[in-house]
This record gives structure tokens, sequence and C-alpha cells, in this order.
């Protein structure tokens, strides 16, 4: 292991004053600067000197401009400036959030059922908005969301977005911990489900303090994480206080198949509020635009337009509350279920009026009726698991018994703008092989992401000595039991 490496120098910025040093990134360091006109603190990432190639040049443009759409969102940093330094490193001049973000906190606080639900819900907002506009995040995470000065979350890190439609694409930078299974896939697909698990994991780490399949004093390596994403039921949170109906919520939203999860980020958010709604707690509002989703999405009927800003709910569903009532068994079928009414018009200051929302059935359930009816006429016998797909079976024993080798001959060359290029060599390729990697620092475990290819580049470090580990992952989830590990002074 190294210690961590030096920030980059903060560049010269006309009309800024630099502060301190806020955080250091694979690609990009963040600074505090000082604006002087208007007078404000401001957070400024700057790309490392090392990492100028076309394709980061682009996903950093894209960020810009995806976050710049975003920016009137409560939840979503805000983007003030995006420019070119005097000394040709691109940077974005953003919101500077003052308060711990969720990514320090869901380690080190214990942060209450109520403030979880609020930041979900208001979270979930943030998601919903950027999907209808187009905008898969695809890296939610809890080091993704900030804290504003008034004690909202706010997404940020929209590096790897997609448009919405255009699929997974390259998984490179993805955060296994809160990543779903067909991000893990050998072939990657997904869309705003993709983006519903990942949210929902966020909610889980902030409820649990750890990650969703981390096991405490336990192996948790990239290949044991994507194991358990892959075929492992969600664990149980480990709380008293945390009511059945809040983890069925966070269940469901992390089913192992995208056609079992929540259609929509406004989905979860409806389902949050009921829980807020049963525990007697002030039902924490939607923060979404006046526009309603797209006509041709099959599964989100298209709303008049009295109806497409959603309400503060007012009353939900006033029966006996979810939460006292038993769970169904791990093997029950999944029963459909239905969006919640907002049963009252509330007035807001723009003098707009709510409209009552009727409760529908998701399409999707319709669509596994039908699979388990293929299924059942096709094998003679009923399919327990309609929606379960080959990609996240079990191996067969002959394969499952086999271990996965390490890979050999891990070396680096350090380039002349300060990259380190790593490359390794797979001691028994097979179709479908990945691997995962990560920097290794002195100050935690390496955050892991996924290449197809056996090499990588570490961008500049500053000069210190570069460490990372791999390991090799077959197309069944199977891992290295060892990752390698290799340096460059």
């Amino acid at each position: 292991m190294t210690a961590r490496r030096e920030p980059s120098a903060p560049p010269t910025l006309p009309g800024y004053r630099y502060v301190r040093l806020l955080g250091l990134g694979g690609f990009a360091d963040v600074f505090l600067y000082r604006q002087d006109l208007p007078v404000r603190d401001v957070a400024v990432k700057v790309l490392l000197a090392g990492s100028l190639d076309d394709d980061v040049r682009t996903r950093f443009q894209t960020e810009a401009n995806l976050m710049a759409q975003l920016s009137h969102h409560p939840s979503i940093v805000t983007i003030h400036q995006a420019a070119i330094a005097a000394d040709g490193r691109p940077y974005l001049v953003m919101e500077y959030c003052s308060r711990p973000g969720l990514a320090q906190r869901y380690r080190t606080e214990h942060v209450s059922v109520h403030e979880a639900l609020r930041i979900g819900i208001r979270l979930a907002s943030a998601v919903e908005a950027a999907h209808r506009v187009g905008i898969l995040h695809r890296d939610i995470k809890p080091a993704n969301v900030l804290t504003t000065d008034f004690g909202w979350p706010a997404l940020t890190d929209f590096g790897i977005a997609a448009t919405v439609g255009q699929g997974a694409g390259a998984t490179v930078g993805m955060s296994i911990p809160w990543s779903p299974p067909e991000l893990l896939a050998e072939h990657p697909t997904g869309d705003e489900r993709s983006d519903v698990y990942s949210l929902a994991a966020t909610i889980y780490s902030l409820l649990a303090g750890r990650t969703p399949f981390e096991v405490p004093g336990g192996n948790n390596s990239a290949q044991d994480l994507v194991t358990r994403i892959e075929r492992t039921p969600l664990p149980q949170l480990g709380r008293h206080d945390v009511p059945p109906a809040l983890f069925a919520v966070l269940e469901r939203a992390m089913a192992k198949h995208p056609s079992r999860r929540y259609a929509s980020a406004q989905a979860v958010a409806r389902a949050l509020q009921q829980v807020e709604a049963d525990l007697g707690l002030p039902v924490t509002p939607l923060d979404l635009p006046d526009m309603p989703r797209e006509p041709d999405d099959e599964r989100q009927p298209a709303q008049s337009d009295d109806a497409t800003r959603l309400r503060p709910v007012v009353e939900v569903a006033p029966s006996v509350p979810t939460w006292s009532a038993v769970p169904p068994p791990p093997d029950a079928p999944e029963q459909p279920v239905t969006e919640l009414l907002v049963d009252e018009p509330v007035d807001e200051p723009s003098g707009g009026r709510g409209r009552a929302v009727t409760a529908i059935v998701s399409g999707l359930v319709v669509l596994a009726a039908v699979v388990a009816i293929a299924a059942a006429t096709m094998n003679g016998t009923p399919d327990p698991n309609p929606t379960s797909s080959s990609d996240f079976s079990q191996p067969p024993d002959s394969v499952a018994g086999r271990d996965v080798p390490s890979p050999t001959g891990l070396s680096g060359t350090r380039q002349a703008d300060d990259t380190v290029v790593f490359t390794w060599t797979n001691p028994e390729p097979a179709d479908g092989d990945r691997y995962t990697w990560g920097v290794l620092t002195a100050t935690g475990e390496p955050e892991l992401a996924i290449v197809t290819q056996p090499t990588v580049v570490v961008p500049s470090t500053g000069g210190g000595e570069v460490c990372i580990e791999v390991s090799l992952v077959r197309a069944d989830g199977r891992s290295s039991d060892t990752p390698t590990q290799g340096c460059v002074p």
C-alpha cells in the first residue's frame, strides 16, 4: 500500500481566490475558492493534468452540461461556470456544500428513520427529475450525495451519466457496492430501474451504516460483493426501529431483476411517503417540475396537464399501518403494487391545483404473468420465479467447482505526463472474462471499478508511489480468491 497521493496544484482563476483543498478524486481534485463578485464560497472541480485524454474531457464536458440542465433542482448541486484554466486544465465552478455528505455520515452517524425517509424522498425527486429530461445518473452512491448549507441532500457527479434509452454502455468507474446486477453482467444493460436500485442501496447504507451486501468482519472483496449482489437476498438492516414496510420498499427497489423493481424513482418516493404517513410523520413533498413523463414510457402512463405536478400527500391509505403487518414469506409470489392516491387538492403559492391521481397496477406485473404462463406451457410445470433471469442463476457444479486464478505479470510504467499504465496477464482466458481493479491507499479500501481489457491508466499522482490490486471475474460472477497487487515507484 501507499499513502494518498499529493493533490494537484490549484489553478489561478480570474475572479476567484484559492482557500483550501476539499477532496481528491480519480480524475479530478476539488478545491474551495472564494468568488470576488458576487462574494461567496464555491467548490471548483479541476481535472488532473494526467487525465486530459479525449474520453475524460468528453466526460467532463458531459457532466457540466447535464448538471447545468438540472441545477434548478433543490437536491442537485448547482453549476455556476465551466471553463479552462490558464494551464489548460478544464474546471467546474459549483455550489459549495459545507455540511458532511452521506459518504461521511453513513459510516459515523446513527441516522434516524425519519431523516432517512426525508433524504430518500428528496433524492428520489432529484433522480426522477433527471430521468424526465432523459438523463440516467448511473453512479448514485453516498459519496455522490452532498449536503447543502440548509441540510438538503444534493446529488452530484454526473460524469458517467447516460441518455435514457442509450443503454448501460461502458461500466468503467462504476461503484460495485451500490450497483445493480444488470450492470455487473458480462453485457451490461440498464435503464431508469438501475438508478432506482442504486437510490435504494444508498438509503439502505444510510440506515445500516454499511454497504448493502457488506458482511461486518467478513470477506468483502469485490468478487464476494458481486456474487452477493447477484444471488443473495437483501440482508436485514439490523435495526429494531426500522418498520418492515420500509425494508419492504428497499427490498423491492433492489430486486435482482429490473422487472420486479419499482418502475420509476417517483414510485419509490411515493412508497416512502406511504411509510411516513403510516408512522404518523409529516409527509415530505416531492420536488418535480411541471412536466409529464414521455408518452411512450410504458412503465408510467401519461397524465393530464393538471396532474403532472406532484403535491404533498395529505391523506395516504388511512388504514391499519402497513409496518404492523407481518411481511410475506420470501418465496411468496409478488403481489401487484398500486400507486398511492392523492385524495385532495393542495393549495400552493403558485396557485396550482392538485388532482386525484388514479391508482394503477404496473404493466410489468402483467408481463411477469405472461412469462410465467409461457414457462408453464414449455416446461409442463409452473415456474416458481417467472421473472428470474439466467444472468443471475447459479453456475453448473462443474464450473463452480473450479477456482478462478489471479492475474499474473502485473506491472506498471510511468508515462511522461506522470500517468501510470498497468498491464497484466490472464492465465486462463475464458469468454466473458472481466477484471475488477482499484488504487490501494493507506486511508481505506480501494474503490473498485470494472474493465474488460487487461490494462488500466492511473492518473497523475504527483510523483508518489502508485499501487493497485486486480482480480479476474468470470462471466458467471466468480472471481479470484486473492487479488494481485503491484506498485510503481
